[in-house]
């Protein structure tokens, strides 16, 4: 196996470390820190914050998975500054949709966890990667990246759709996969941004 890239590394040791003062400190982090929906507990500084945090272990395990199995290539692809840029746009677009969503449900229920990002990372490696064959957890199906990525876009916003509620932020995810796609279309100078 190669070494994790810096930036990977980081943001793996960050999450869990955070993980666990938050576990000791009685949820303290999560209730200050979380993405809270507009008009309760917002502050401004949770659009970031709350990528840091994860509600239990499970959710920490599969999206430091996530994050090492997608975020390791594509940070040795582009380079240290190129993939904080795309992982930030990508965390910053999944609260803004969050927001906006818990806004029009009338979702009073905090936001955490690193998916947005990771759901980020998951389109760039589909993008970069179309033909390279990855083995999901779920299904244990081999498929291309390029399937995949469709594949859990499409179950992300059917899931949204029919269970706007349901514990877990579904259009946050794709709103992951938004901020990384236009940030890819920025780098490469196509609509809606001008030249590069």
């Amino acid at each position: 196996m190669p070494s994790l890239p810096p930036i990977t590394q980081a943001l793996l040791l960050l999450n869990v470390a955070l993980f666990a003062v938050d576990y000791l400190l009685g949820r303290l982090l999560t209730g200050l820190f979380a993405l809270w929906p507009l008009g309760t507990h917002f502050m401004p500084y949770q659009v970031v914050t709350y990528a840091f945090l994860h509600g239990d272990m499970a959710h920490l395990f599969f999206n430091m998975l996530g994050l090492w199995m997608f975020g390791s290539e594509l940070e040795r692809l582009w380079g240290g500054k190129r993939y904080v840029q795309f992982y930030a746009a990508s965390v910053l677009a999944a609260a803004l949709t969050q927001l906006l969503v818990n806004s029009l449900i009338g979702s009073g229920a905090p936001t955490i966890g690193a998916s947005g990002g990771l759901f980020g990372l998951l389109l760039a490696f589909g993008m970069m990667f179309p033909n390279r064959v990855i083995m999901p957890l779920f299904p244990p199906i081999p498929m291309k990246a390029r399937t995949f990525v469709i594949v859990f876009g499409v179950l992300e916003l059917l899931l949204g759709v029919y269970s706007p509620t349901g514990g877990v932020a579904h259009f946050a995810h794709l709103g992951g996969m938004l901020g990384g796609y236009l940030m890819i279309r920025y780098w490469r100078g196509l609509p809606p941004f001008g030249r590069r």
